[in-house]
């Protein structure tokens, strides 16, 4: 059974139980001012990567791109009506490497404001809203930045119910980011959305971050450590026996020009082509259809509101 409520993709409020199947954690467009390199910026690289997706069965993306990343806010409506694919958009903040001074300077004080607006007026001049708040914490910790980028999506998800994605540094620091958002600023274990975790296969902090409510996605294939790959397949199956089946997302993850399917990558096609059916032969197709299709719209589905 999926939610109730809506989910807000770029071409309006849909109800949870039509996302389809579901890539929940991707980017279409992605490029860091202060690391630069292999950006994602062409539209029709993205259009392809869309079409293979939906070629594939494919019915939603979700990209995880936040604020002053080149997310094209106002290419993607087309994108998602041009293939057939619905979109859900991000605002949120990355890890401060990725911004100069000037920009994070112009955000003092009102992030909160910038979070909440581009969730219920829209990104800049698009008037494409976005879904979820994505934020990051760091290798093993939360440093200054994280923790000022995390209590300002604690204040826009009470100011509207959005869900919170987090980028985890190498799959490391759920536990702190769960003591942070649920235990000191009360965010709803079940708005949070853990990232990353396939990168670091400790079942252990999995489970216990599972206990909470979370979501856990399980996004990649890594460019980490390629070794952790072939584990993900029984950290998923050991949420699954232990309960936590409701609450696990997959997704793509693609950063990089070179990682897109058109130029010889895995790209957004992998997550059916290649993932889906390896965790059939793990899970059972039940279970996987569950957790591409009926939990992203769990996930993703709020009673929008502004308080």
């Amino acid at each position: 059974m999926v939610s109730a409520g809506a989910v807000r993709t770029v071409a309006g409020d849909v109800p949870a139980g039509e996302l389809g199947v579901c890539d929940a954690h991707d980017h279409l467009f992605f490029g860091s001012p202060q690391l630069p390199g292999q950006e994602l910026r062409s539209l029709s690289a993205a259009r392809a990567e869309l079409a293979a997706f939906a070629g594939l069965g494919g019915g939603s993306v979700v990209q995880w791109t936040p604020y002053g990343l080149g997310r094209r806010a106002a290419d993607l409506p087309a994108l998602s009506r041009e293939t057939g694919v619905r979109i859900v958009a991000a605002t949120g903040l990355h890890q401060a490497v990725h911004y100069d001074d000037a920009t994070l300077a112009g955000l003092r004080g009102r992030l909160a404001e910038v979070f909440v607006a581009e969730l219920t007026e829209g990104i800049g001049t698009s008037g494409v809203r976005a879904g979820l708040i994505k934020v990051a914490g760091g290798f093993h910790a939360l440093d200054a930045h994280a923790r000022w980028t995390m209590t300002a999506a604690a204040e826009a998800h009470h100011a509207t119910g959005a869900p919170i994605a987090v980028h985890l540094e190498l799959g490391t620091g759920a536990l702190d980011v769960l003591d942070l958002l649920c235990g000191e600023l009360g965010v709803p274990p079940q708005r949070v959305i853990l990232g990353h975790l396939n990168r670091s296969p400790d079942f252990t902090v999995h489970l216990q971050a599972a206990a909470s409510g979370c979501y856990l996605a399980f996004d990649g294939p890594s460019r980490a450590n390629h070794a952790t790959d072939w584990r993900m397949p029984d950290a998923v199956r050991a949420l699954a026996e232990a309960g936590h089946g409701d609450r696990l997302l997959l997704g793509g993850d693609t950063t990089t020009a070179a990682a897109r399917s058109v130029n010889g990558g895995p790209g957004m096609p992998y997550l059916l082509r290649r993932v889906r059916p390896r965790l059939v032969v793990e899970l059972g197709e039940e279970l996987v259809g569950h957790i591409l299709v009926d939990n992203p719209g769990r996930a993703l589905a709020v009673e929008w509101s502004r308080s």
